[in-house]
């Protein structure tokens, strides 16, 4: 009986062991048309990565190595396996169309990758959009030549898709440009250097080429280095890949001079092949990000892609160990399953069971613990990659507008035939001030970085506490001065002997009486208090300036946080650096604020007796960098510059010094009002209707794109041209302005003279546009879509009015919503004309049309005109006309 029942123990112990059910398994094929060049190399590398996480997909690849009819005839192979997703990647756009829609067709999920086909018969498409892409290339060029010049154009195959698309999306854009004159296109062949030689050695007019290909651009910039032409030839790529001899690379090293970004789409097609076969919400189209990479932007791509790549390979390291307690965890559930078969059977092993129980319950618990790690882990890494991505995103926001302070003034000085002694001066400072706020952000990243790392160190040292903050109180004395601000510092200690890191400890207090000062206004307070405690000793800054809303109090300590306030470069570290300091020294910094009614910072240190005959060391002294508020120019920020100037500017900049600096640009030519918020912008627009806005996008309150659609959508502006400057450069940003009505886009840090000469081309196109209408000015037709309804209002009025008798230009302006002043404004804008020559000219039109009427006298027409004089009406037609109302009509 017992040889009996362990057997059958052992029988079921062996079934449960081998019964466990097998994972549902997924295979994908995947087409590929070739794997000759290191983007798809890069391609098939995403893909794999990605598949790394979903162990229960396999892929199965064949390449093509570009010949058409064996992806075809490999497709027809995937079709028989009857995989349960087929990816392609096609040869050619016309070719593989009828077996990719047989595919799908017969239920096979289809996803187009890189390469788009001629049908729409397909589940979904992956990959960056190759006409943007040749469309961002004709930009771009344009942007190179500065409006003229000769390009011209290479690709590899006529009869592939990206070929098609990026010519097509490339002279889509050249069209748009009248000083671009497109040379023609040069397909690689076997003679491709000699061909490319010979053709820019007949066509020395060539300024630019732009190559379909990055590998393709290397040798034209080899060949055109051979020639001895290079320096002049602008040359363009495009795939933007990192590593040697890549477009990245190439762009560093000045070997060609952009290449369009070209994401592999590998990652994304395999996230969405899972979507697709685990029945999850997915997107059929599915386009990838394209932007222009040039020697501005190339070294911050390389830097996130080696930070992807150590982030990537940090992933791996997670996944390995994830695989490895997925093991432990699998060999854990097959021994409970043996156990629920023991202790169904074997009840007479009633102690053995509880124990293996018990041993059960141990490793549930380890279990448990190690999931818990992983996911902990898991969550650290996602909270580094996102905090990452924001530094970048921070860093590179940033930067520009102090770079714009240094590189604007810089250039504008440099392009002067005279240099004034004076004006020098304030460039070099204003260059000075803030290549100084760029050197305290690196610094401060720097002192976040070790701290990360774990590698600084207190070097705490017995110091009068008192004497050190009296050192950093006295720097801002006359800051506190020149601002009337009362500077006090609030104690009871002839002395107070404390041990700290006297370095780290100056940066937190400097850095909380810079906000103070940032924050309060003139003839406010800023207290400093020493307090002291049995366990504790306090640092109490306080000030009665503007305060904070709850949202920023709660976010005040988080890194890089800035809410709504116009802050400085720096902002959002100083606090959370801050704070990394107090906790150093076993500490806690504490934020009290109200809106309008001040900020109050406390800060927490543990405090014990000095040891009896410990020595004070001196205090250090620490350089301080303390700017004081001294715009660029001594102009006023707030009214207009008067003068006889035919012509007003409204700028809007939340920076001081960089509003400032485009007042005093501007000042010599315009009539120029400054504001530093949109409202305050809005309302300068409305009572002087200026003929032209400048702004800042990113403004405290509202932004400029606001301010854009206010302008654009009221009809007393909407004539007036707006150019928007910002630190987002990327390309749905610029779209985003362009939807919003701006005139321009000019990204962060911007040429002056660019500037200036988009201003005068602005300017000078609608002042083209007045003269081309002031003799048409009574055919609405002729003049632009948005202003068309504004003049038809406008005469129908005059119409009006005229029958009434009671036409006025202050009848017609109360009609219309507006002052007297917006009114005449916005005709002479729009047509060269005034009011009264409007009306006048209005009034002449009709009259030869009533004239025209021989049933009518001519007293008759006068009177209907409004005149209460024929007299008078004949006088002011022979005026206007050349001849009298009875003469024209015999003529």
């Amino acid at each position: 009986m017992f040889k009996y029942f362990i057997g059958c123990s052992l029988g079921l112990i062996c079934f449960f062991s081998c019964a466990q059910p097998k994972k549902s398994r997924y295979t994908i094929g995947f087409s590929q048309c070739l794997m000759s060049d290191n983007w798809r190399k890069d391609m098939v590398q995403g893909m794999k990565r990605e598949l790394s996480f979903y162990p229960d997909i396999a892929m199965e690849m064949k390449v093509a190595n570009g010949d058409t009819k064996k992806q075809n005839q490999q497709i027809k192979e995937f079709i028989r396996q009857k995989v349960d997703l087929l990816i392609v990647s096609a040869n050619e756009k016309e070719a593989h169309t009828s077996l990719i829609e047989e595919a799908y067709s017969s239920g096979i999920p289809v996803i187009i990758l890189d390469r788009r086909i001629s049908s729409t018969q397909y589940t979904a498409f992956v990959g960056a959009e190759n006409y943007l892409v040749g469309q961002n290339a004709g930009i771009y060029a344009n942007t190179l030549l500065k409006g003229k010049g000769t390009v011209l154009e290479i690709s590899a195959a006529p009869t592939t898709s990206p070929s098609i698309d990026r010519h097509r999306g490339f002279i889509q854009a050249l069209k748009t440009y009248a000083g671009i004159h497109y040379s023609g296109i040069l397909w690689q062949t076997d003679t491709f250097d000699s061909t490319v030689t010979n053709y820019l050695k007949a066509n020395p007019q060539i300024d630019l080429i732009y190559s379909h290909y990055d590998r393709l651009a290397l040798r034209i910039s080899k060949i055109s280095a051979d020639l001895g032409i290079r320096k002049r030839i602008k040359i363009i790529g495009v795939d933007g890949l990192p590593g040697q001899n890549e477009g990245l690379e190439l762009v560093k090293k000045g070997l060609i001079d952009a290449t369009i970004l070209y994401p592999t789409g590998g990652e994304e097609a395999i996230q969405t092949a899972v979507k697709i076969l685990h029945k999850q919400p997915f997107s059929k189209e599915n386009a990838l990000f394209t932007t222009v990479v040039n020697p501005d932007n190339v070294n911050i791509m390389l830097a996130q892609y080696q930070k992807m790549g150590e982030q990537q390979r940090a992933i791996e390291r997670q996944t390995t160990k994830l695989l490895d307690l997925n093991q432990i965890y699998s060999s854990q559930r097959q021994a409970l399953t043996i156990v629920v078969a023991l202790l169904t059977l074997v009840v007479v092993f009633g102690a053995v069971l509880l124990l293996l129980l018990r041993e059960k319950q141990q490793s549930n618990k380890l279990l448990a613990k190690q999931n818990e790690e992983i996911e902990r882990i898991s969550g650290q890494a996602r909270q580094a990659t996102e905090d990452k991505m924001r530094f970048y995103s921070y860093i590179s926001h940033e930067f520009k507008t102090p770079l714009s302070l240094i590189l604007a003034p810089t250039e504008d000085l440099l392009h002067r035939k005279s240099y004034d002694s004076k004006e020098t001066k304030r460039v070099l400072e204003l260059t000075r001030k803030n290549a100084n706020r760029l050197l305290k952000l690196v610094d401060q990243i720097l002192d976040l970085r070790r701290i990360d790392a774990g590698k600084i160190e207190l070097r705490s040292a017995p110091h009068d506490l008192v004497h050190f903050i009296q050192q950093i109180i006295d720097d801002f004395s006359y800051k506190a001065q020149n601002q009337q601000i009362d500077l006090q510092f609030i104690h009871a200690f002839a002395e107070l002997p404390y041990r700290f890191d006297a370095e780290k400890l100056d940066k937190v207090v400097f850095n909380l009486l810079s906000n103070a000062f940032k924050y309060t206004a003139a003839g406010g307070f800023i207290h400093v208090t020493l307090l002291r405690s049995v366990n504790h000793i306090q640092i109490v800054v306080a000030d009665n300036g503007i305060g904070m809303e709850p949202n920023d109090k709660a976010h005040a300590f988080d890194l890089y946080y800035r809410g709504n306030q116009s802050s400085s470069l720096g902002a959002g570290l100083g606090l959370a650096l801050s704070q990394e300091f107090v906790q150093l020294h076993q500490g806690d910094i504490a934020l009290e604020s109200e809106k309008g009614k001040g900020t109050t910072f406390t800060i927490t240190l543990p405090y014990s007796p000095q040891l009896a005959g410990s020595e004070l060391l001196p205090v250090p002294a620490f350089s301080h960098l303390i700017e004081l508020e001294k715009p660029f120019s001594d102009v006023s920020s707030s009214s207009s510059v008067e003068g006889s100037l035919e012509q007003s500017v409204v700028i809007i900049e939340d920076n001081q010094d960089l509003l400032s600096f485009l007042q005093s640009r501007f000042a010599p030519t315009y009539r120029t009002l400054t504001a530093e918020t949109a409202e305050k912008g809005w309302d300068f627009v409305l009572q002087n209707i200026p003929d032209i806005i400048i702004s800042d996008v990113t403004l405290p309150g509202q932004d400029g794109i606001w301010l854009t659609q206010r302008v654009k959508e009221d009809f007393r502006t909407s004539h007036i041209p707006v150019i928007l400057l910002t630190a987002k450069g990327q390309l749905e940003h610029q779209i985003e302005g362009t939807v919003a009505g701006a005139d321009a886009y000019i990204p962060k840090p911007f040429n002056q003279q660019l500037l200036e000469e988009k201003v005068k081309n602005l300017l000078g196109n609608r002042d083209r546009m007045r003269r081309r209408f002031s003799n048409e000015i009574t055919n609405p037709q002729q003049v632009p879509a948005k202003e068309r309804k504004f003049l038809l209002d406008f005469e129908l009025l005059i119409e009006k009015h005229i029958h009434s008798g009671q036409l006025s230009v202050e009848n017609l302006s109360r009609d219309l919503g507006m002052s007297r002043v917006q009114l005449y404004r916005k005709i002479t804008a729009l047509t060269n004309k005034n009011v009264n020559e409007y009306i006048a000219e209005y009034r002449i039109k009709k009259a030869k049309d009533l004239l025209g009427d021989r049933t009518k006298n001519i007293s008759e027409i006068a009177y209907e005109l409004g005149f209460k004089d024929p007299a008078y009406f004949t006088t002011f037609f022979r005026q206007k006309a050349g001849q009298t109302p009875s003469e024209w009509r015999n003529t």
